[in-house]
């Protein structure tokens, strides 16, 4: 089964290709298939907006589409980033400078708890949708560390290893990052469904 990828992002597309990659499922960007879909996340919560992404890209394609909505919800800004965490601070920001809002949004605050939070959904062309949702708690860092990753990864520390996203390898972060988590159960979801088709 082919679906498309409601985004843009190839750094989406390689772990969904990482973890899905033992089922007989492709999964391509949209360029892929000919389409440029922009969808406007007016959802509320990560639900509403990956079900958006999801549902817009199938109808433009015909094919069952896949998207993910994820972002940092902190403790002490009541949530925020959250849903808007790609747009935080306005539009044209770099990572690094949405990155530094929160760390100066969290000056002086003592609770420095947060989570990341996935919701993967898929549409289907029959009208079928699966949904899953993983979260990862941690906290965010006086300071960012680390290379790797991307959006809010340097400053998200995760206690029991002691290393920001940004500090672990690929596979230390799909472990237990809360997209991994969330295709983790996407995975055993789409398996059960593709099963549901083949009786």
């Amino acid at each position: 089964m082919k679906f498309v990828l409601a985004s843009k992002n190839p750094h989406k597309l390689v772990e969904l290709q990482r973890i899905l990659g033992d089922m007989d499922v492709e999964v391509v960007l949209e360029s892929q298939v000919g389409v440029d879909v922009d969808v406007e996340e007016t959802g509320e919560t990560f639900e509403e907006n990956s079900l958006l992404k999801a549902r817009a890209v199938m109808e433009a394609t015909g094919l069952p589409a896949i998207a993910d909505d994820s972002g940092l919800c902190v403790n002490a800004l009541a949530g925020a980033p959250g849903v808007y965490s790609a747009r935080y601070g306005g539009e044209g920001l770099s990572d690094q400078e949405r990155y530094r809002l929160v760390l100066e949004a969290l000056r002086g605050q003592m609770d420095r708890g947060a989570k990341f939070v996935s919701v993967v959904t898929a549409c289907f062309p029959g009208g079928d949708v699966l949904t899953a949702r993983g979260e990862c708690p941690g906290t965010i860092a006086y300071a960012p560390q680390g290379e790797n990753g991307f959006g809010y990864d340097p400053v998200f520390f995760v206690p029991a290893l002691r290393k920001t996203f940004a500090q672990m390898t690929a596979e230390e972060k799909n472990a237990i990052s809360h997209r991994g988590r969330a295709l983790e159960k996407f995975k055993v979801e789409l398996e059960g469904y593709l099963r549901g088709l083949d009786q």
